[in-house]
């Protein structure tokens, strides 16, 4: 008869541990983000990549109210930062800002890498679509695209060009250029966009392709002499730089940023990171401040960006077969 009022307090004790547990699970989830945000870049500063981010990272910071570093990583063309992404606590607080080369090419182009895009990351959102430009040193005696043609066959050999790594956008791009113009032009890879740009302004290559993003400011003080935008349309940024195939019919070639997140990161977090990063790009400022670089924001929806990186990499995977590309 005694053993009813010593039971009652522990049921009674166990229910409100049970209920407190909840309540605090719940604020938990509702406390995103609790800390600092990184968003981890595969390159080093100074690329388009590294621009983008900084500038939604800085408006970001105001509406998680919580600081938004921008990490770069560089190293093994972007493997390095975007295998410490796929490997980060899956809570939202580490977010990767990924290029075509990152998400859709590598996987193809290296025989094995330490993660699977598919299987590793969840999809937020293709943040913003970028026009390349073919760069080249002012020095170099070639003013139009028909004229670096003439130039890389009576001196076969003779003209470097630079890249952010093997296999990323701006490589393939001008292997692209190359095939279709019958040139050997040599190719001298570089741990990102930043390095490469350096290297192109002192001379020490002739040639570059790089993004919009990166170059239109060096190619207004005269730093560095566009040729060719490589996608259809003539850029707003550089309306008097004319497109690829205006001289080269049929060559065409456009990059792009996309947001993901490690793959077990919880779809209410998911959703919170596409509402916040959709409203800071939708901002008028953070939109023209974009443009204004050489980039089109997209914002692509996450079901959206998700389909778009498996058409993206079963295309880029064609072209480094049909190329013979590898990588080790």
């Amino acid at each position: 008869m005694r053993a009813a009022p010593a039971t009652l307090p522990v049921l009674v004790i166990t229910g409100a541990m049970a209920g407190v547990l909840t309540t605090a699970t719940t604020a938990s989830a509702q406390a995103f983000p609790g800390r600092p945000i990184r968003m981890i870049v595969a390159f080093p500063p100074g690329g388009g990549t590294d621009i983008v981010t900084r500038i939604i990272a800085a408006k970001l910071a105001e509406e998680f109210k919580h600081q938004v570093i921008v990490d770069n990583r560089a190293g093994a063309d972007g493997i390095i930062g975007t295998d410490l992404a796929a490997k980060a606590t899956p809570d939202g607080h580490v977010m990767f800002v990924g290029t075509a080369g990152n998400l859709a090419i590598n996987q193809s182009l290296y025989g094995k890498v330490p993660f699977d895009i598919a299987r590793d990351f969840a999809a937020i959102s293709q943040l913003v679509s970028v026009d390349m430009l073919l760069t080249v040193h002012p020095a170099l005696p070639a003013k139009t695209v028909k004229e670096l043609i003439a130039l890389a066959k009576a001196k076969p050999g003779a003209i470097n060009y630079a890249s952010t790594g093997i296999g990323g956008i701006p490589h393939l791009t001008a292997e692209l250029f190359n095939h279709l113009a019958e040139l050997k032009i040599n190719h001298v890879p570089y741990k990102g966009g930043g390095p490469a740009m350096v290297e192109l302004i002192a001379g020490h290559v002739q040639m570059m392709v790089q993004s919009v993003v990166q170059g239109a400011s060096s190619i207004k003080d005269g730093r560095v002499r566009a040729l060719a935008v490589l996608g259809p349309k003539r850029s707003p940024v550089l309306p008097d730089v004319p497109t690829m195939g205006e001289s080269l019919p049929g060559y065409e070639a456009t990059n792009w940023y996309g947001l993901v997140v490690p793959a077990k990161t919880p779809a209410s977090i998911q959703n919170q990171i596409y509402g916040a990063v959709l409203k800071v790009v939708r901002t008028p400022e953070i939109e023209n401040r974009i443009l204004v670089q050489g980039a089109v924001p997209v914002m692509s929806t996450p079901a959206a960006f998700a389909e778009f990186l498996k058409t993206e990499t079963a295309k880029w995977a064609k072209v480094i077969k049909s190329a013979n590309i590898r990588a080790e």
